[in-house]
């Protein structure tokens, strides 16, 4: 079983040649100088989780969770309810430091900074890692205000004409912008299920985070409404590092690159997408992905 997903590239065996005389030349060269590596360096994760422990009072939910998430990719964390896939999600932006009884040991590095650190500002976090819950829960404003709404407590735009562009920018990376271009001072509340969590989206992107979590963003939705968060998801990932929780396995397979598999507080096994659904090594996995359990 393993917790950590790394990339691997074995080198490859080289043959000796027959005899000296007819030695190639570039045998030569290996014989008089060391044999060149054939491993590409690895890239170092956006997210490096090191043996998490997390708990709530005296209970413990996650049990030494060790995962890499790298840059530009979407990562699916699922598992049956309990599981703690949530849990995990919630400790990459100290979210649970909001639960009373709730701490979390060991080590979470983002850009190799330890965010559990006690010296971490946590408002700056949590702009640098934004969250999309499973409810949408956009704010009683307008549509304009919502989205503007980190742009102002952060002071992050210096005129209103920038403000303007940057609710635009957003709303359109939510895919949203042609559906309340015109009807911007309207409440958020009157828009539909799916545009409020696109909206809600579009909220997280403006403030131009590095990291985007997403809690089961579309269990709530209409199958069409779904697909028009599936396709964002996509379209994000070449901008952003994605980690979602979902329930429905078809949705991991379709959105994610890489999959982790979580079963009573313990990540069981993480992979590519495409071998943890058709080859898991773990006989767990299998299970789950199949349907015999969950």
């Amino acid at each position: 079983m393993t917790n950590d997903y790394r990339y691997s590239m074995q080198p490859q065996a080289f043959a000796s040649a027959p005899t000296p005389a007819v030695r190639p030349p570039e045998a030569e060269a290996r014989s008089t100088s060391p044999e060149p590596s054939l491993k590409n360096p690895e890239p170092s994760p956006k997210i490096d989780v090191k043996d998490v422990r997390a708990y709530y009072g005296t209970n413990r939910v996650l049990n030494n969770i060790t995962l890499a998430i790298r840059t530009n990719e979407v990562t699916a964390l699922i598992g049956p309810s309990g599981c703690g896939k949530s849990t995990f999600l919630r400790s990459l932006n100290r979210m649970n430091d909001v639960v009373p009884g709730a701490r979390v040991e060991g080590t979470i590095l983002i850009d190799n900074q330890d965010i559990l650190a006690p010296s971490v500002d946590v408002v700056d976090l949590r702009r640098r890692v934004g969250m999309v819950f499973q409810k949408s829960n956009p704010f009683p404003k307008s549509i304009f205000d919502n989205v503007a709404f980190g742009l102002r407590i952060n002071r992050m735009t210096r005129s209103r004409e920038e403000l303007r562009g940057r609710v635009e920018q957003s709303l359109k990376a939510a895919a949203l912008w042609d559906e309340v271009r015109d009807r911007l001072q309207m409440s958020a509340l009157s828009l539909s299920g799916g545009q409020q969590q696109r909206l809600c989206i579009a909220r997280a992107l403006a403030v131009e985070p590095e990291i985007v979590l997403m809690d089961e963003p579309a269990s709530a939705l209409d199958p069409i409404a779904t697909q028009r968060i599936e396709e964002l998801i996509y379209d994000l990932k070449s901008r952003y590092t994605i980690v979602i929780v979902t329930h429905n396995m078809q949705q991991a397979a379709r959105v994610s690159d890489v999959t982790a598999f979580f079963w009573l507080g313990s990540l069981v096994e993480c992979g590519r997408t495409d071998q943890i659904f058709t080859a898991p090594s773990q006989k767990l996995t299998e299970d789950y992905v199949t349907g015999r359990f969950g």
